[in-house]
């Protein structure tokens, strides 16, 4: 039984972030990582490129009034790389998007990212640079992430891609969080520990 609801679709709008090698610091400045807990990670999102030096808005597509609401970012190749940083990812997932898609993900971002449940969708150059003109040309039209195809949907033309197949098995059976499979299993982790000696009541006074 899955800890946590499958994912198996992905759809909203999507909002192109354009470049390649974007990497953690550029999606979450440095500073924000002093933070105690992610709650508060999203306003943080890109926001050395969003405003500039003396803060004034830079015109980025996050801040955009017809990309308002959007739920998908797309970007180009080597997403997410530079540091380790799990703040990347949380950050994405609490401004509220579901899905990056991208040319191709860095590593560790991309399993920090599947363990949010964030779905990590990777296309071809072609694919990729058609997707992300029809979101400009249309920012209104709604995109629909296959996981199990590994594609995404817009504009009636389907776009196949890549998802790793361990990535895609998690998120299919709703395995992806492992703090969320630990809490379902803790009526069993409270009966194994019962019968330990050196833990439960078993064990009595030594």
């Amino acid at each position: 039984m899955a800890a946590i609801a499958p994912i198996r679709t992905v759809t909203g709008r999507g909002v192109v972030v354009a470049g390649d090698d974007i990497d953690t610091d550029r999606i979450i400045p440095a500073r924000f990582l002093r933070c105690v807990t992610f709650d508060d990670l999203a306003e943080g999102l890109f926001l050395d490129v969003r405003i500039d030096e003396d803060g004034r808005p830079t015109g980025h597509p996050l801040d955009r009034s017809e990309h308002a609401g959007a739920s998908v970012l797309v970007s180009g190749r080597n997403f997410g790389c530079g540091s380790s940083r799990e703040h990347a990812p949380q950050a994405i997932a609490r401004a509220g998007f579901r899905a990056v898609i991208a040319g191709s993900f860095a590593e560790i971002f991309f399993a920090n990212a599947t363990t949010l449940g964030l779905v990590c969708l990777a296309l071809d150059e072609g694919p990729l640079a058609r997707l992300q003109a029809a979101i400009q040309a249309e920012p209104s039209a709604t995109l629909t992430i296959d996981v199990a195809e590994a594609s995404v949907t817009c504009a009636d033309q389907r776009y196949p891609g890549r998802i790793a197949d361990t990535a895609r098995s998690v998120l299919l059976t709703g395995r992806y969080d492992p703090l969320a499979e630990l809490l379902a299993g803790s009526d069993a982790i409270d009966a194994v520990a019962a019968n330990l000696p050196y833990v439960g009541a078993a064990g009595g006074a030594r």
